[in-house]
């Protein structure tokens, strides 16, 4: 693979600036969230990131731990999911409405982050990262209106702002522009399936049979930008 295939598909973090061990982010973007993070303090939003850069082998345990049970996957009227029910397909669509195939995670490229107000969460309460804490009856939709006013002046945008038939809708997800729009026009199904033919993904053999369906009704399906 090139430099830009392995930061498309998760497989390098030579791009990612690291706050700490857990949170980085794209070096060419850590000036531009600065200023967003300065322009929300102002306004009293204390803007923190619950996750950024994720490379591929964590995205494949994320998978894998899904599909198998171990961790519990939801719908969208956030409901946990028996799986048990569920054929191999009918569970990598469950699975896919709120986490991406690794390989074709946005999270990848580092330019994409997911994001809460810290000083807007509760005592006592942790983080869900679901809708509803964002909606108008969430404590964290103070934060949905500021970014719908001015993430733009940043240079971010939300790619999963309403729900398309594919990934469910992300208020806390923001994505750089300048950098994701490069990488979503080079990203292609052909990585994707080589990325995932040598890799321990399951089910391997029904992904990749339906992997063109997948990648555009969930990894294409995003905002226009």
């Amino acid at each position: 693979m090139n430099e830009l295939d392995l930061i498309l598909t998760g497989k390098t973090e030579q791009h990612i600036h690291w706050f700490d061990s857990k949170i980085g982010v794209h070096v060419e973007m850590l000036t531009a969230f600065q200023q967003l993070q300065n322009a929300a303090k102002i306004a009293g939003l204390d803007i923190t990131i619950a996750s950024g850069f994720r490379c591929f082998d964590r995205q494949l345990a994320i998978w894998l731990n899904k599909f198998s049970g171990l961790t519990s996957v939801k719908n969208a009227e956030n409901k946990i999911i028996d799986l048990s029910l569920l054929d191999d397909e009918e569970k990598i669509h469950a699975i896919m409405l709120f986490s991406a195939l690794p390989g074709a995670s946005r999270h990848h490229w580092g330019c994409e982050i997911d994001v809460y107000a810290e000083n807007l969460l509760p005592a006592g309460t942790s983080l869900a990262l679901e809708p509803w804490e964002y909606q108008s009856s969430g404590h964290f939709y103070p934060l949905t209106c500021w970014l719908e006013q001015h993430a733009k002046q940043f240079g971010f945008y939300l790619p999963y702002d309403k729900f398309r038939g594919g990934v469910a809708q992300e208020p806390w997800h923001l994505s750089y522009l300048p950098l994701s729009e490069q990488y979503q026009q080079a990203y292609n199904l052909e990585l994707l399936t080589a990325t995932l033919t040598h890799s321990e993904i399951k089910p391997k053999k029904q992904l990749l049979a339906i992997l063109p369906e997948l990648y555009q009704r969930y990894i294409m399906n995003v905002a226009n930008i």
